[in-house]
């Protein structure tokens, strides 16, 4: 059979089967990122059906995910929004840096890994997945609720720290020397502030050049923007997901809404294709041995990060069923975890790596959405009235009797 024939016939079956599990995901209530890392597993090396002619087109689709996927989510802010969350959520983003990053790094030493790879794991274990957890906020009905801007607020600062973080890991997977390293920060640090600055004077400017009355002229104008600004960024080592992220924020008004209409259904196709592509790269032999690591890593982070948005909450003074609302909100890890693990597999780090990155997101994204639901069962309700009143109780105790 003619390789074209082929190509087609397995990018086909791929989309054909992915399709299939999205409809699956949604009649059950469940977020399709799972199921199409579980399709990936399925269709890579080791599994049901390997593909032959197709894995380089997924890989270059693959990429095309990532910058779609980080491009979304700067859109979905301006500039200023960023600095002003930044300013306002700075303290709750260090606690949540602190909570979620240091576990996953401890862990990685605990495995005899070394510094790297606690470096990968700990980025890993550190970021929400905001698609997922924005997904599971819709579903609830909760997007209105007190609780909802500090959650948002700890992913907005999530998203701007990863702007640093990728170029420097993605120097320290590059092996270049600590002088070097720092230089790619350096230079990361300033295209990230210049960039800000400039969207923020020059927003409007930038938005008026591409304009929103056409919308194939939009859609060129958006996507080619992002992909050059994706190749320069790649080409100054500062990751080209982060000049995609950055190039969302510079873009406003019309212009970034109906970019959002418009490559919303480009974001979904290669968001899959991305996530399958991660399973491609994982051999389902490895899962069985890194399941048990992998699990007491999802118990152990997903605990921090409830009590990261317990914490959080409190501080912007959310009464206790908000402040559980919002922990149990941030637990899954999902599309940033996918992308820090897909360099780390890229650069050879750790071989038993991308099995525990995979096996990880997958109970956190699976069981996540599941937990979030506890703060509006009945028995949840009842045992924070108990708490609630014996708090009371005890402060009434605790007050002195002004009759006395």
């Amino acid at each position: 059979m003619h390789d074209t024939s082929i190509l087609l016939i397995e990018l086909g079956t791929v989309l054909l089967a992915l399709g299939l599990l999205g409809r699956l995901g949604r009649r059950i209530g469940l977020s399709p990122i799972p199921l199409y890392l579980i399709a990936g597993l399925a269709f890579g090396h080791g599994g049901l059906l390997p593909l032959s002619a197709s894995e380089e087109f997924i890989e270059v689709g693959a990429e095309m995910g990532v910058i779609l996927l980080l491009v979304m989510l700067g859109l979905e802010y301006s500039a200023g929004e960023l600095v002003g969350n930044l300013r306002a959520s700075a303290p709750a983003g260090l606690l949540d840096a602190v909570l979620n990053a240091v576990p996953g790094a401890a862990f990685a030493l605990l495995m005899g890994w070394d510094w790297v790879a606690a470096l990968v794991l700990a980025g890993i274990t550190w970021v929400s997945s905001s698609g997922v957890i924005a997904k599971v906020l819709n579903d609830l009905g909760r997007l209105g609720n007190r609780e909802t801007p500090v959650v948002l607020s700890v992913l907005v600062i999530e998203d701007l720290a990863m702007a640093l973080y990728l170029p420097f890991l993605t120097a320290v997977l590059a092996g270049v020397s600590l002088a070097a390293g720092a230089s790619s920060l350096v230079i990361a640090v300033a295209t990230v502030v210049v960039v800000l600055l400039v969207a923020i004077r020059f927003g409007h400017a930038i938005s008026a050049f591409i304009s929103a009355d056409d919308a194939e002229a939009l859609l060129l104008g958006v996507l080619g923007l992002t992909l050059l600004v994706s190749g320069l960024a790649d080409w100054l080592q500062v990751s080209a997901a982060v000049g995609a992220f950055l190039v969302g924020i510079a873009l406003s008004g019309p212009v970034a809404h109906h970019a959002v209409q418009l490559l919303t259904p480009l974001r979904d196709l290669f968001a899959a294709v991305f996530f399958v592509f991660f399973g491609l790269s994982t051999h389902p032999g490895e899962i069985p041995h890194v399941l048990l690591p992998a699990l007491a890593l999802a118990v152990l982070t997903m605990s921090t990060k409830v009590l990261t948005g317990y914490l959080a909450a409190k501080r912007a003074g959310i009464a206790l069923p908000g402040r559980f609302r919002a922990g149990l909100a941030l637990m899954p890890r999902g599309e940033f975890s996918i992308v820090i693990a897909g360099l780390a597999v890229a650069a050879g780090v750790e071989p038993q790596l991308a099995s525990l990155a995979t096996a990880y997101v997958l109970i956190t994204v699976v069981t996540g959405p599941m937990l979030a639901r506890l703060p509006d069962t009945e028995w949840f309700k009842a045992m924070l009235r108990r708490r609630t009143a014996a708090v009371a109780a005890r402060a009434a105790l605790q007050t002195p009797d002004p009759h006395l």
